[in-house]
């Protein structure tokens, strides 16, 4: 079972902060392994993780699962747009919801990250994650996104 974390109300100038940020919080958090935050940065660099949907964009940043200690998920909701570079294209987008999969399991990282394509994809999901009190985000990430058709936890 993975742990989420979330986070809004942050800013960040720009991808390359964003990311430093989720390094340095999920190493003090204890489920990566030191080399966690210069892995992701050099994945994001040669992979990016931007995607636009029908209304926003997200981004869902990770790299290989050796430098996970335990499997988490790190949702941010930051206070304002941050610009990643879009996956399948070279432009920047405007990404409104930041999803960083620390995982153990290269399955399982495949398989959440299709549920992740899946359920996002829905505007409406999206919408009410992107308009949800913070206070509630964490269990609607947990209702919407990672509840599966069995009530297990992804």
């Amino acid at each position: 079972m993975s742990q989420l974390f979330v986070r809004t109300g942050i800013h960040f100038s720009s991808s390359q902060q964003a990311l430093e940020h989720i390094g340095e919080e999920m190493l003090a958090k204890g489920v990566v392994h030191d080399t966690y935050p210069a892995a992701l940065l050099e994945r994001e660099a040669i992979y990016p993780t931007g995607i636009n949907l029908e209304h926003h964009a997200v981004a869902i940043p990770h790299c290989e699962a050796i430098h996970a200690k335990s499997p988490a998920l790190y949702l941010i909701r930051p206070d304002a747009p941050v610009k990643f570079q879009q996956a399948d294209d070279d432009s920047e987008i405007e990404v409104s919801l930041i999803i960083a999969l620390i995982v153990e399991n290269p399955a399982a990282q495949l398989k959440l990250l299709r549920r992740l394509f899946s359920e996002l994809q829905d505007p409406d999901t999206l919408e009410a994650l992107l308009r949800a009190p913070a206070a509630e985000l964490a269990a609607l990430f947990q209702d919407t996104i990672l509840e599966t058709e069995s009530g297990q936890l992804a």
